[in-house]
């Protein structure tokens, strides 16, 4: 099986990894002494291409929408709670699949879990940046609610229901695995970071967006090796198995997404892991200068200490923040999640609830 094989067999399929040039270079890279590892690596990565995908879920009905955003309702009776996904790949990572689905298992729990759905942006949204992002869809979804709601924010997403919480009067905020003192990634990470940006800078101003592939590429060489070795392991699961649909549905997670704005790209490459505004308290919206550690709210963060792509470095430390044994992902959907993760963030919003 050849390099040219598997582009050609990416060529015809929707399922694969973006950019596929990026991950054959580290595939040669990372197998250049093994050509055993790198056939199961293509293995791999055939097997997940030509993998059958189940029947694709109903998005839930939004209760309201604001511009291209919706707010999706997964139902339980309890108070709400308006979870706050990333800005990169799809929001259904809180909701993978049947069965490993935090929002579902939350609405289960005496809760009402309501999920933001950021929608896909076109070209003509190019300079709406993060600011806009928060003024003009996530907090008018909020106010649709009619009341105070919990809030909950994953990755980039937890850094923004941090801000929520500084503009809008909230029963209480959880912060999962996100960034906020950028500065903390450190100096060899910001600098491919920045080299990155450099790079595609240029094609991503004339597009109007960043397109998921420069993010993506961003993520794969933060564990080259990791990526190369979760597809030679693909290759050896029984194909159909619970362990393999699982792989597939987390893959197809990961490479997916719709594209940043422009401004929103700008603004992460720029004034955050080169400026870290945010870590410095320099982050002002509308006035406001957002310094999470003075909400008035009851506030925590569930922080993982093997996180690759946030690192526990790079977190706030709120008081009374939880570190966790799994990894960025794996908090959310690995085997360990509902008793790391889950149950713990249930009993703290319930708490939070009646926090007076």
């Amino acid at each position: 099986m050849t390099e040219s094989h598997l582009t050609s067999i990416h060529a015809a399929s929707q399922h694969g990894p973006r950019p596929l040039p990026l991950f054959l270079s580290l595939l040669r890279s990372e197998t250049a002494t093994s050509p055993a590892r790198r056939h199961a690596a293509l293995a791999g990565l055939k097997a997940y291409q030509e993998a059958e995908r189940p029947a694709e879920r109903v998005p839930k009905p939004a209760v309201a929408e604001s511009g291209r955003a919706r707010l999706r309702d997964y139902g339980g009776s309890g108070p709400p709670v308006v979870f706050i996904p990333s800005l990169i790949n799809p929001p259904f990572v809180l909701d993978l699949a049947e069965g490993n689905s935090l929002l579902d298992w939350l609405a289960t729990q005496g809760l009402r879990p309501l999920l933001v759905d950021w929608g896909s942006p076109g070209p003509e949204a190019r300079n709406e940046g993060l600011d806009h992002h928060i003024e003009r869809l996530l907090l008018p979804l909020i106010d649709s609610l009619g009341e105070r709601p919990l809030i909950a924010g994953y990755c980039l997403g937890g850094t923004l229901a941090l801000t929520a919480a500084a503009l809008r009067p909230v029963r209480g905020v959880a912060a999962i695995a996100a960034p906020w003192r950028f500065s903390r990634y450190g100096d060899l990470a910001r600098a491919a970071i920045a080299a990155q940006w450099e790079a595609a800078q240029p094609a991503c101003a004339a597009l109007g967006l960043v397109p998921m592939e420069v993010l993506q590429s961003g993520f794969w060489q933060l564990d080259p090796a990791r990526t190369i070795a979760k597809y030679e392991r693909f290759a050896a699961m029984a194909p159909g198995s619970a362990q393999a649909r699982a792989f597939v549905a987390l893959e197809d997670w990961a490479n997916g997404g719709a594209p940043l704005t422009y401004a929103v790209g700008e603004q992460m490459f720029e004034r955050f892991f080169a400026a870290d505004r945010p870590g410095r308290g320099r982050w002002w919206i509308g006035g406001t200068r957002i310094l999470p550690h003075r909400l008035s709210c009851p506030a925590t963060e569930f922080i993982s200490a093997t996180d690759r792509i946030v690192p526990a470095a790079s977190a706030i430390s709120l008081p009374g923040s939880t570190t966790l044994r799994s990894g960025h992902v794996g908090m959310i959907v690995g085997r360990r999640a509902q008793a790391e993760l889950w149950e713990p963030l249930r009993d703290w919003l319930i708490a939070a609830v009646h926090t007076k």
